[in-house]
Formats: C-alpha cells, sequence, structure tokens
C-alpha cells in the first residue's frame, strides 16, 4: 500500500438536496415542480391517456415562484419529477438602505451628464434569534415594493415573507403589524 495521502476535490454541495423525488401522477395544481431547473408552482395539470407506446404523459404548466415566468413540461405519470423544498420564513423590517451613483460623461468640447442610477436596495431583517439577515434585495414586484417602502417611509412596524427554494431567497409577501412604539 502507498503511505501518500490522497486530496479529492468536490464542487458538488455537500448539504441537503435542494429538491425531492415525486411520481409525476402524484403532482397536483398549486403544488411545486423543478421545470428546466426553476422552481415553479403547478398551475395546470393534464393528463393523457395511455398511448400506442404504453406511458400516460402528464402535461405540466408551473409560473416560475422568483421571476414569474410560465413554464410548461410533459413527463411520463409513472416517471419522477424533481419537487424543491420550498420554506417561507417571516422576518421584522429593521432598515431599508439605498445607495444610488450618478455618472458623468464628457466629451470635449461640451459636458453631457447621464442620469444613470445604479440602485443596490439591501433590506435588513431580524431574525428570531435576534440577528440581522442583510442579504435580501427588495422585492421587483413594484407594488409590493411600494408596499414596503411607503410603509417603512410611514413608520410602521413591518414583517416581510421570504420565500426559499434551490438556493434562492426573495421577499413574496408584507404584513403590517402596526405604528412602531
Amino acid at each position: 500500500m502507498s503511505d501518500e495521502e490522497h486530496h479529492f476535490e468536490s464542487k458538488a454541495d455537500a448539504g441537503a438536496s435542494k429538491t425531492y423525488p415525486q411520481q409525476a401522477g402524484a403532482i397536483r395544481k398549486n403544488g411545486y415542480i423543478v421545470i428546466k431547473a426553476r422552481p415553479c408552482k403547478v398551475v395546470e395539470v393534464s393528463t393523457s391517456k395511455t398511448g400506442k407506446h404504453g406511458h400516460a404523459k402528464c402535461h405540466f404548466v408551473g409560473i416560475d415562484i422568483f421571476n414569474g415566468k410560465k413554464l410548461e413540461d410533459i413527463v411520463p405519470s409513472s416517471h419522477n419529477c424533481d419537487v424543491p423544498h420550498v420554506t417561507r420564513t417571516d422576518y421584522q423590517l429593521i432598515d431599508i438602505s439605498e445607495d444610488g451613483f450618478m455618472l458623468k460623461r464628457f466629451s470635449h468640447p461640451f459636458c453631457i451628464t447621464f442620469p444613470v442610477i445604479w440602485s443596490e436596495v439591501e433590506v435588513s431583517l431580524l431574525t428570531d434569534s435576534g440577528g440581522t439577515k442583510d442579504d435580501l434585495r427588495l422585492p421587483t414586484d413594484d407594488n409590493l415594493l411600494t408596499q414596503i417602502k411607503d410603509g417603512f417611509a410611514e413608520g410602521k412596524d413591518l414583517v416581510v415573507t421570504v420565500m426559499t427554494a434551490m438556493g434562492e431567497e426573495q421577499i413574496c409577501a408584507l404584513k403590517d403589524i402596526g405604528p412602531k412604539n
């Protein structure tokens, strides 16, 4: 035997799986499914009858839970599909930080200013253990974004719901728990 030490590099995640298998025929409307490597909420399921080649097929229509895009997939009903582990967690909103930048472009003989604003808007959330979670951005949904900014500006106590699936997180809901004391 060799006295050499062997070192193995792994690029895979050693943590828990981000999905679990479920038979396609058991997935129902309002459930979750992975379509084209994206976590989706199932909005429509139709099942065809067993055909000439022996498998009934399930046609899934899903909406990506993070970007709202519509995705479709057709899978034999006896085959397994990946289903994402989706969790929702409530956090109290502590702060909204906003950094804007202005770019100036100079050209000779004129000076032209282009108002280009990059917004890295992040929120600070209070966890159950009393710590803070500072790695989330405000949602892209205009209605929810307006509700959060307006409620925070008015000094209300706000609780946001963060949805997590397949390594992604996003604020998906808001609750007003009253004015700040």
